[in-house]
Order: structure tokens, then C-alpha cells, then sequence
């Protein structure tokens, strides 16, 4: 490596830093450059690394002068700077990619439209249950790079959005799991669906013979990409309604995984996560388990012991005889239909906030079943309305949080559950989906 070599990082957040670390460590000049303002942390440590930086803007001028430059995730391809980058023949990448390049651990990597965080997380604590040294790491965690800079794990879990997965170019998965695809982020992909089913489908991209695909069976996005395509990857299906040979599948009352390591048998009422979705979820950890050699009792432990995600189908407490579920990370149509599709009837349910180019025709059939009434949480919520108005009779407004909880908690009665799943994305009133899901608790408190 020259010494001369300057690298960019573009955004100053979890990810960001973790790369700027990770190049600093590695002898590369590095600066980086926020067109936001950076968090007081990320300053302290950007200080302590004595890692130059700007914030508040973009100097073109001296972005352009990089070898190389790492961009956050939430910064698209159609960014003005990107494209004269682009232009110029600088290499753009992700975090994820440059980090790569400087570990030999083991990858298991997970994206989906739904249900990522949770297979991370539950992989993550079945890794730890075994004893085995590893990192956790993407969407979740800390940043991939700055943990190969500072640690030393054989095996790393991470959760993987399509924006990380769009920036790999020679980044290898050598566990990938695909949980599904239903419509999301469209918003970035040009509103056409087969443009964001190429971004999740990255995730296999650069894999071997040698290494595992993990997927659902029961998608028909993805059973239907994979007829289309050639891969040599090991196949590893999952299914709640195929029995397979190999994967995973539901028989009777009974999870079962078959590969050439394990045959396990686990009763479903023992898994500690609930509800059809998380059937999946349990699969998929599972299967990457097996892969792993990880002991059959470990596998059953873990599946049944795991305590779940906060913000997604998160149990609050009981107020008067309401319910309260947070599921604030229900951030698209599919998150939400699996939420409400896991309610009983009488739920009033809070949704709204940045739309994605959301269809709310697919939630109707569970809307006019289980939807006593609407809280509309957002700033403009004129889709909601032409979507809902006149099939459920009550439907309400709210610009804040405080103001709809105290909205939904008035619209339910006894044995009613108040249910906070957006659908939506957060950035028009809150910060993030945990800063509204962590309001949303807050007021409940209140009450």
C-alpha cells in the first residue's frame, strides 16, 4: 500500500468512523467528510484517531483528490457527488467491501426484506451459546470495519441492506441468507421491483461451491430469480409447507433441518419466538447453525431461549385492559402485514411516516378483519386515508407521538391492543424507528 493513498469516507456515522478507523490503522491517508452535522461521539473519536474531517459539507475539491472513497449506505448512487466520482473514474464502495479485504474470518451474512435483524441476532446468540469467537456486525452491532481493526473474531454475523450489499464488488459470503423479498425502498430503485431484486440477490454474489445459500422456499420472488439464474452454491431451503430433503421443514407440529451434518427434530411450541414469521426466522438460524457444526443442543437451546428484537412485536404492558406492542421497526407493507396478521381482532393500530411507495391494497383483507380503528402518525397521510377511509370507521390524525398514543389509547376499550407498526419510514417526525419506537414507550408509561 502507498503511503499516499488517501482515502474518502463519506457520512460520519457507525459506519463511517469504522472504515475511517480501519484505513488509519491500515497506513492510508484518510479524510472524512459529513454534509450533516456529526454526532459528538463519532467528533471524540475522529479526534483520538487523529483522523482529519469536515462536517456541515461536502468540499468537492478535495473529496475528488481520493484514491479511493467509501460512502455511507444512505447516500444513493444519484448523489450529484457520487456521479462526478463516478465520472472520474474513483472507485465508490461500502464499508462492508473495504472492510472485507482485511479479514480472513468467517462471513454469515443475512438480508431479506424482513425479518434480517432478528435471524442476525438469533444466529448471533446461537455463535455465542457455542462458544465460538464472534463479532456482530452491519445493520446491527458495531461496524464490521472498525471491529477488524480492533478484534480478532474467527466468524462475524451481519445484517446486510441492499444499500451495504449495492457497494460490495469482491466481497464474499461464505454463509448467505436470503429470508424474502416484498417490495421496499423502491423509492431508490427507481420504483422498479426487478432493480431491487438484483441488489438482494448481491449477496450471493462471489460465492462458491464451497459455500452455503440459505433461503426461503416459500417466496416466489426468489424460487422464481432462482430459475432464471446459474449458481454452484450449496442450496439450503427453508419451507413451512414443502417438506424438504435438505434444509428445513415443518412436519406435524415439529421444525426439522436435514443436512449433511445434523438431522434435528424440535417441537414449534418450543421455540421461543412466536407467530409464522418467526417460524422462518428460527429456520434459517437453524440451517446456518448445522452449517456451522454447531451441536444439535446448542441449536435447540438457542431457538428456545432467545428473547427477541426490541421494536419489533415487542410486548409493552397492559393499561386498563389495552394492550401495548411496539413494532416501530415495521418500516415497510410486509413487516406490517406479518404484524397485524399475528393480532387478534379489535386492534387500533398506529401507522404512517415516510412512505416507500407503499401498496396498502395488500394489508385490506387484515385491516377489515382485525382494525377497529386507525391513528394516522405523520405528516402527510393522505395515502392511509384514501386506502382506509370509509372500510374502517374510525380514522384519526396525529403530528406527534404524545398525541397518538393518547389518541389510540381513547379509540381502544377493554381487551382491545393499541399496535404501533408504521409501515413507513421514521425520518418526517423522528430521528430513527427506534427514537419513535422508544417515544411510543415512553408515552405508554405515561398512562
Amino acid at each position: 500500500m502507498n503511503s499516499q493513498e488517501t482515502i474518502v469516507v463519506l457520512g460520519a456515522g457507525e459506519s463511517g468512523v469504522g472504515a475511517a478507523i480501519l484505513a488509519k490503522s491500515k497506513g492510508f491517508n484518510v479524510f472524512v467528510s459529513d454534509k450533516g452535522q456529526i454526532t459528538s461521539n463519532y467528533i471524540k473519536i475522529l479526534n483520538e484517531y487523529e483522523i482529519p474531517f469536515e462536517e456541515g459539507k461536502h468540499s468537492e475539491e478535495r473529496i475528488i483528490e481520493a484514491t479511493e472513497v467509501i460512502k455511507s449506505p444512505g447516500i444513493p448512487d444519484t448523489a450529484p457527488l457520487i456521479k462526478k466520482l463516478n465520472s472520474l473514474n474513483i472507485p465508490v464502495i461500502s464499508e462492508i467491501e473495504f472492510a472485507g479485504r482485511y479479514s480472513d474470518a468467517k462471513m454469515i451474512c443475512i438480508t431479506g426484506s424482513n425479518g434480517k435483524t432478528t435471524t442476525t441476532l438469533l444466529i448471533y446468540h446461537m455463535l455465542k451459546k457455542a462458544g465460538i469467537n464472534v463479532g456482530l456486525a452491519g445493520n446491527v452491532g458495531h461496524s464490521l470495519a472498525r471491529q477488524v481493526a480492533e478484534n480478532n473474531y474467527s466468524h462475524y454475523v451481519v445484517e446486510l441492506s441492499s444499500f451495504q450489499l449495492d457497494g460490495m464488488q469482491q466481497f464474499k459470503a461464505d454463509i448467505a441468507i436470503l429470508m424474502n423479498i416484498t417490495p421496499d425502498h423502491l423509492d431508490r430503485y427507481d420504483y422498479k421491483m426487478e432493480n431491487y431484486i438484483d441488489s438482494k440477490f448481491r449477496i450471493i454474489q462471489n460465492q462458491t461451491e464451497n459455500d452455503a445459500f440459505i433461503f426461503c422456499q416459500d417466496d416466489e420472488i426468489i424460487t422464481k430469480e432462482l430459475k432464471q439464474i446459474s449458481i454452484q452454491v450449496q442450496k439450503h431451503p427453508f419451507s413451512i409447507y414443502e417438506c424438504l430433503p435438505k434444509g428445513a421443514s415443518l412436519r406435524d407440529e415439529d421444525l426439522i433441518i436435514k443436512n449433511e451434518n445434523i438431522n434435528l427434530n424440535m417441537k414449534q411450541k418450543d421455540l421461543s419466538l412466536k407467530g409464522k414469521h418467526n417460524i422462518y426466522n428460527s429456520m434459517a438460524a437453524g440451517i446456518a447453525g448445522s452449517i456451522l457444526g454447531i451441536r444439535n443442543d446448542v441449536i435447540r437451546e438457542s431457538l428456545s431461549d432467545f428473547e427477541g428484537v426490541e421494536h419489533r412485536l415487542e410486548k409493552l404492558v397492559n393499561v386498563r385492559g389495552v394492550d401495548f406492542i411496539n413494532d416501530s421497526k415495521a418500516t415497510n407493507i410486509n413487516s406490517t402485514w406479518y404484524a397485524l396478521e399475528s393480532m387478534n381482532d379489535k386492534t387500533v393500530w398506529i401507522v404512517g411516516g415516510v412512505d416507500k411507495g407503499n401498496d396498502y391494497s395488500e394489508l385490506m383483507d387484515l385491516v377489515k378483519e382485525k382494525v377497529k380503528a386507525i391513528v394516522c402518525l405523520g405528516l402527510d397521510n393522505s395515502k392511509i386515508h384514501a386506502a382506509f377511509d370509509g372500510v374502517i370507521n374510525s380514522i384519526v390524525d396525529a403530528e406527534s407521538m404524545p398525541d397518538a398514543v393518547k389518541k389510540a389509547f381513547e379509540l381502544a376499550d377493554e381487551e382491545a391492543t393499541v399496535l404501533l407498526s408504521p409501515a413507513c419510514a421514521s425520518f418526517d417526525l423522528f430521528k430513527s424507528y427506534e427514537d419513535r419506537g422508544n417515544q411510543f414507550k415512553d408515552e405508554v408509561r405515561k398512562l
